[in-house]
């Protein structure tokens, strides 16, 4: 386990010093980062151990390029992009049908999740956890896709637009279609953090795995 004192390090700092030879606190990447991967694999619709293989591919790529990672983009973004990369060589493919941008995107509509409410944060309950995780995997992959990073990872437009390789207008667009599907079947309002949750129990044993991996190369 890494101490304390690390852990408040950028990932900036983290990465110099593993490029310097500290290869052990890579874990914090790792234990950073594993609940954005295993939401955007669980919403890619992979089980649980196809998305933990998925993890330790991205966690292993990305360790082996970290020379090439440009220190002033957003490491979260880099990293998500290659889980992303994974996801679609993994079902060897990466087509999405082209939308017309043309139907009216009312970008001022309530959230569909809210995480500031603690009193709703207290009711909310496994089972209905899992509607929404089902609900959420009937919709169509591309509209998923974008409505995990928008919503379930808290991505910003240009970020998701540059991920997806469509432009900032679909991602409205497939966000606003994608929380339509959505709304007839999730009336309450829920922690998005609570969604494809990669709990404790996994993470401690998967970093296990993954630094042992790390440390062969």
């Amino acid at each position: 386990m890494i101490k304390e004192q690390f852990e408040q390090l950028t990932e900036v700092e983290i990465i110099d010093r593993v490029l310097d030879g500290d290869k052990p606190l890579y874990e914090i990447i790792v234990r950073r980062f594993n609940t954005y991967l295993y939401k955007i694999g669980r919403s890619y619709s992979y089980n649980h151990e196809d998305t933990q293989d998925l993890m330790q591919d991205t966690y292993i790529d990305a360790f082996k390029c970290l020379a090439q990672f440009k220190q002033g983009s957003s490491f979260k973004t880099w990293i998500i992009r290659i889980m992303l990369n994974n996801c679609y060589r993994k079902k060897n493919k990466f087509s999405f049908k082209k939308e017309t941008v043309n139907e009216i995107i009312n970008e001022n509509v309530m959230p569909m999740f809210n995480s500031n409410n603690d009193a709703q944060k207290e009711i909310f309950s496994h089972e209905l956890g899992k509607i929404i995780e089902a609900s959420l995997l009937r919709i169509p992959e591309d509209y998923r896709m974008v409505f995990s990073l928008r919503e379930i990872n808290g991505l910003n437009v240009a970020e998701t637009s540059s991920l997806l390789d469509i432009s900032e207008a679909n991602v409205k667009v497939r966000l606003n279609r994608a929380k339509a599907m959505l709304r007839t079947e999730i009336e309450k309002t829920y922690s998005p953090e609570e969604l494809f949750e990669f709990n404790l129990c996994y993470c401690n044993p998967f970093t296990e795995r993954v630094m042992k991996k790390i440390h062969e190369i």
